[in-house]
């Protein structure tokens, strides 16, 4: 790789932008495909697959074969609320490859003790949420029940480009979530986007299935959705 292809990639990574190194096995050329890029290009089909499946692998064309070299950023999961299902869910989505960032108000809640090895904001959600970028790859869960707390942070998921945004309540409860977004200001298309009640309906009980529901719809999403 040289030297100018290898710093476009390295400004890639470091902006938390896609892109796929393409090389031709034949003659060992290379180029830099973006993810915005791929569905106009010679290897369309190869590339959308790779950008959605984290996957790399040779494509053949009339051309010759090319090894495709997916770079997508880290996956990254932004919990609001460090409550019991959020203990649950941090080490399936660590297993998963997200890294996580918990955001609780509460300081008794948001602790080292409570959430070992995890990024912890003791802060109100508008102001944690100032200096993280909510990008394609990054999903969002809401689970205070508390909308002074998930209010604005389920504002600021609507206005980022987050895969999935995901809220925990009733029906009852998201209904009256929505008027209160709804009087805030936030357009109904956005307001569509929130997944409550939160997870895959496969009839969780407790933190750790509710965490399991959660991850599944979170998947879900990010694989076939998208």
């Amino acid at each position: 790789m040289n030297r100018g292809l290898l710093d476009r990639l390295l400004n890639a990574r470091r902006d938390r932008r896609a892109v796929a190194l393409v090389t031709d096995l034949d003659g060992g050329a290379q180029r830099l495909v973006g993810e915005d890029e791929a569905p106009e290009d010679v290897l369309s089909a190869a590339l959308v697959a790779g950008f959605r499946f984290d996957r790399s692998g040779v494509a053949s064309t009339e051309e010759g074969e090319f090894f495709i070299d997916i770079y997508n950023p880290p996956l990254k999961l932004v919990i609001v609320g460090a409550v019991h299902i959020a203990q649950a869910i941090v080490p399936i989505a660590r297993l998963a490859g997200y890294d996580i960032i918990v955001i609780d108000p509460r300081g008794a809640f948001a602790s080292s003790e409570r959430f070992p090895d995890v990024t912890l904001h003791a802060q109100w959600p508008d102001e944690a949420l100032a200096g993280i970028e909510l990008d394609r790859r990054t999903a969002f869960i809401a689970l205070t029940h508390d909308p002074k707390i998930d209010d604005p942070a389920l504002t600021a998921a609507l206005h980022g480009s987050c895969f999935y945004v995901g809220a925990l309540g009733s029906k009852k409860t998201h209904s009256a979530r929505l008027e209160r977004l709804t009087a805030a200001g936030i357009a109904p298309d956005r307001l569509a986007r929130i997944r409550a009640p939160i997870g895959l309906a496969i009839g969780a009980r407790g933190p750790a299935e509710i965490a399991i529901a959660i991850l599944a719809e979170m998947t879900r999403a990010l694989r076939l959705e998208q």
